[in-house]
């Protein structure tokens, strides 16, 4: 346990206090209904029936080409306004995704189809992590599937435990 006299003036952590209990819980609570993982989207696709969602990556043709989620519906973002209702059923919620964590291409979908008036998701980690957890992906050449990296994904696990 740290001291509460500790200064927080050069602590770079504490520098902004942390947010009141309430307040964080608000916050949190919300982030979830604006954003899901790799892991739960893979085993809400793995599940029999209808997912009740719909994947939307929102990338290049050259980069769904190098590879995307199963199923997933290719719509980049600069299309959205003329090809999303052609495309997608508002009535079924969106997952987007883009390249990962680096990149606020699937914000940005998100933005895009939340204007629009579909119900979505924001996939954290993106293709990236997709592939870095050992998820299988389709390519122009077919499936493919990289070994999970043990930083990303526990070995000899289901999933994480969180």
């Amino acid at each position: 346990m740290t001291s509460k006299t500790s200064n927080t003036a050069v602590n770079p952590v504490l520098r902004a206090a942390p947010a009141p209990s309430a307040e964080a819980a608000a916050y949190f609570r919300a982030s979830l209904a604006f954003h899901t993982d790799v892991s739960d989207v893979a085993a809400a696709l793995a599940a029999d029936g209808d997912p009740g969602f719909v994947v939307v990556d929102s990338r290049s043709t050259e980069s769904w080409d190098q590879g995307h989620l199963p199923g997933a519906i290719h719509l980049p973002t600069a299309l959205i306004p003329e090809q999303a209702e052609q495309l997608l059923d508002k009535s079924v919620p969106v997952v987007t995704y883009c390249w990962g964590p680096g990149c606020n291409g699937a914000t940005r979908a998100a933005l895009a189809l939340a204007e629009l008036g579909y119900q979505v998701k924001e996939m954290l980690g993106g293709f990236e992590y997709w592939a870095r957890e050992g998820f299988e992906y389709e390519t122009w050449h077919g499936p493919a599937r990289r070994d999970a990296d043990p930083l990303t994904a526990p070995e000899d696990a289901a999933d994480c435990g969180c």
